[in-house]
């Protein structure tokens, strides 16, 4: 994989993919970086200045990928990523190679971060619920059965 001197990985944290969009490489100039790590995926924009921006895999809610009949000849695209308490998409990876590939390795990322995040209380939140339901029923049960023999 590319090193990248604007990426500052944490502890464990791993490049999985890397890119840019295909037109950009077809013409020699690098403005723009797209890079999907263990923890999340990032954008790195500019050349004399730089702007980096950071989505974590935690953060994700949607991901979804689109090719016109270009991108779709010559194998590109883009992906489009979209957070939780978001207002539409947050971040896209234009012009990327294989675009189904990538929107799929980020979804697997996202969902296996979803569930190494999931707390216990989760757990105690459902059986608590199911609870409450057992006792609704009980309760509906003894009011129709007294209404049954009056």
């Amino acid at each position: 994989m590319v090193e990248f001197e604007w990426l500052s990985l944490d502890g464990d944290e791993e490049v999985l993919w890397n890119g840019n969009p295909k037109l950009q490489r077809l013409i020699g100039f690098v403005f723009t970086d797209y890079v999907v790590t263990s923890d999340g995926v990032y954008r790195k924009t500019g050349i004399l200045s730089r702007d980096v921006q950071k989505i974590g895999f935690d953060k994700i809610q949607n991901t979804s990928f689109s090719q016109g009949l270009l991108g779709r000849m010559f194998g590109y695209g883009n992906v489009d990523i979209s957070t939780a308490g978001g207002s539409g998409i947050e971040m896209r990876f234009r012009g990327v190679s294989d675009p189904d590939t990538v929107q799929t390795q980020i979804n697997k990322n996202a969902k296996s971060s979803r569930q190494r995040t999931s707390s216990p209380d989760d757990n105690i939140q459902e059986q608590m619920l199911e609870e409450l339901q057992k006792i609704r029923r009980l309760v509906e049960n003894i009011e129709n059965d007294g209404s049954r023999g009056a």
